[in-house]
This record gives C-alpha cells, structure tokens and sequence, in this order.
C-alpha cells in the first residue's frame, strides 16, 4: 500500500513552483494535485486520458464540452479524453485532485 499527504503534496508542489503535482503513477493511472490561486488563468489543454477532478477547495466555474457550471469544494468532475474543458472565474484558491486513466502522457 502506499498512502500521500496531500498537504506534504501541496508543499512539494509549491515549494518547486509548480500548479500540478503527480503522486501516483501506475500503468492503469495517475494521480495528482492541482491548485490555482484566485484570478489564476487555467492554462491546461484537452489530454489523451480520461480525468476526473475532485474539488478539495476553492470555488470557480469550469467549462467542459459546452457545458459551463459552478463548482464548489465536494464536486466531481469528468472529462472524457480529448475534450477541451478549462477553469475560469476562480474566486478564491482553487484546490484539485485530479486522476488520469490510463496514466498521463
């Protein structure tokens, strides 16, 4: 078993200047945290794997596949691969665990 500290994952993160930080990485998947601070610009593009994110903290909209909605800590995001999706509208630090399957490329 192995086991994270997402708190230790955000300092790792930070400390390297860093908006996404991986934690797990096994053939069928791979995990992470992502954070962006309030008024940030989201500057990912569409990936190759499916993703799903779990909003820790913070509050924004997100905008996925035409859709656009509020999302609040407790919200479960999919986005299927390849499809373009941004955050937007980042009211105030905006905490994620982000998962990829299979594993980011």
């Amino acid at each position: 078993m192995d086991a994270w500290n997402l708190d230790h994952v955000d300092a790792e993160r930070s400390g390297a200047g860093e908006l996404y930080r991986e934690f797990l990485r096994v053939e069928s998947m791979s995990a992470g945290l992502y954070v962006l601070e309030a008024g940030a610009s989201d500057p990912q593009s569409p990936h190759a794997q499916d993703e799903i994110y779990y909003v820790l903290s913070g509050h924004a909209r997100f905008t996925s596949g035409g859709d656009d909605r509020e999302v609040a800590p407790g919200d479960v995001l999919f986005v299927p691969a390849q499809e373009e999706h941004r955050f937007h509208s980042i009211e105030e630090r905006l905490s994620l665990l982000v998962a990829f399957a299979p594993a980011e490329g």
